[in-house]
């Protein structure tokens, strides 16, 4: 099939920069990206395209060259659907909260809403992409709600993972890796593969493109996210042995990172792992593996996790403890709330849970993060539903500047790699503060040194 127009369901974190690459890369197919959130699309829309919802380097300049081409954003789903040959998933699939597999599973909700949908409107034959995260085996769930309860047209799903780091998308987008597209080994199902094959082909070489069965696809992506979360928990666990030690765990990241069998890359010790995917896609595998009762394959990953909670909750507490043992009524500021540098996605930060954990100390939290608004903040801790809305606004304060969240502040808590916090007028900041002047680094972000010759007290993870 040749694909002349395409949709994606979903305006998010992976949709909106995902179809905005691939309209930049084939200007000859129209795409169109839908989603129920009537707010979100007009974003997308904003005549200042700096004022779209998701913040990724680059991504306003392809988006601003596309829209209105053959890129385009709207609530019109049915119709969206109805004109594509070709239909990308790519809606929330966050872990459940209620019912079996309460806590791990994914929550397929908005999937199967999202195949309804399409059986319903689709009254030509259809090629159905998996752009979400899903756990093994939900294209067959698909296929079967499309047949089951659609027009008699004929679809194909295929399971095209993203394998996308928040902050480098863009370049991620167009320099992937790999493009790992998974189908069925059937005439029909080789035919779709090669029809999205064809697409990514506009700039992605081929020897970079993995065909694979759908099962190996959809798996090959949990865990590829589990094994980078595991190093990360690895390496957060040896930082305590480090500090315990006198050891110093940016040396020890060095020297194991240099063995070409290990490699260097997520080795760099932190308050711990967030974003969307990674506790999402290891939940999800410790589920797979206990539903198969595996239940030693579902504990080895689960530590993972523990793991990464632990780190959390060691960092908040060693606060306290260096503030001699209270933090109440204290000002600590916090540099950075987004999970990573260069997004303005807030979801499973650490910094909600080291905060979380300081409010419940009573301390008075105030916050600067260059993407990351107040509203954003608050909502953060909201979902956590540890306190009232009205409780949480009395210890939370957002600073549109570093200097004025830092100003009379026992303590800085760095909990963001963003670069330009290395830059920062670090004298003019200790002389703001109370004394003496506390940062606890949570990201390794900068020189020990240089912090405690201006006269901070300054800790490090791992160090």
């Amino acid at each position: 099939m040749k694909i002349t127009n395409i949709c994606c369901i979903g305006a998010g974190y992976v949709g909106g920069p995902t179809m905005a690459v691939i309209a930049a890369k084939c200007p000859h197919i129209k795409v169109t990206v839908v989603d129920l959130n009537e707010k979100r699309i007009a974003d997308w829309n904003d005549a200042d395209v700096n004022n779209i919802p998701i913040y990724e380097p680059g991504l306003s300049d392809i988006v601003a060259e596309g829209r209105g081409r053959n890129l385009f954003f709207s609530t019109e789903v049915d119709k969206a659907i109805e004109e594509a040959e070709l239909i990308f998933i790519s809606v929330n699939t966050p872990t459940k909260t209620y019912g079996t597999g309460k806590g791990m599973a994914a929550d397929l909700k908005y999937i199967e809403l999202c195949a309804r949908q399409i059986a319903r409107v689709s009254k030509t034959n259809k090629i159905i992409v998996e752009k979400s995260t899903l756990p093994v085996r939900t294209a067959e769930a698909l296929k079967s709600i499309l047949d089951n309860t659609g027009n008699g047209v004929q679809f194909q799903i295929l399971s095209n993972p993203e394998f996308l780091a928040e902050g480098t998308a863009v370049i991620d987008l167009l320099n992937p890796d790999r493009v790992l597209i998974g189908g069925d080994d059937t005439p029909e199902g080789q035919s779709a593969i090669a029809s999205l094959v064809e697409v990514y082909a506009n700039w992605v070489p081929n020897d970079r493109i993995l065909k694979t069965n759908v099962w190996s696809s959809e798996l090959s992506k949990l865990i590829a996210n589990a094994f980078l979360a595991q190093r990360v928990s690895s390496i957060n666990a040896v930082s305590e042995l480090c500090e315990k030690t006198g050891a110093d765990v940016n040396e020890v990241a060095k020297a194991i990172g240099m063995d070409s069998r290990i490699g260097s890359k997520f080795l760099k010790a932190s308050v711990g792992f967030g974003g969307s995917c990674f506790q999402k896609d290891i939940l999800n595998l410790v589920y797979i593996s206990k539903s198969f009762g595996l239940d030693e394959v579902a504990d080895y990953w689960e530590q993972v996790i523990i793991m990464n909670d632990h780190q959390k909750r060691r960092f908040s507490k060693n606060i306290v403890q260096s503030l001699y043992n209270t933090v109440a009524g204290k000002k600590i500021a916090f540099l950075g709330w987004a999970f990573k540098k260069d997004t303005n996605d807030t979801r499973e930060s650490a910094a909600i849970y080291v905060g979380d954990d300081l409010i419940n100390e009573q301390a008075h939290i105030a916050v600067y993060d260059p993407q990351v608004s107040y509203e954003q903040v608050l909502a953060d801790l909201d979902y956590l539903e540890t306190r009232s809305t009205a409780k949480n606004s009395k210890y939370l304060a957002s600073f549109a500047n570093p200097y004025e969240a830092c100003s009379d502040a026992h303590a800085v808590a760095i909990l963001t790699e963003w670069d330009q916090f290395k830059e920062y007028d670090w004298k003019k900041i200790y002389d703001s503060m109370l004394k003496p002047a506390f940062i606890f680094d949570g990201r390794n972000l900068l020189n020990g040194a240089d912090m405690e010759s201006i006269g901070f007290v300054y800790q490090a993870i791992g160090s």
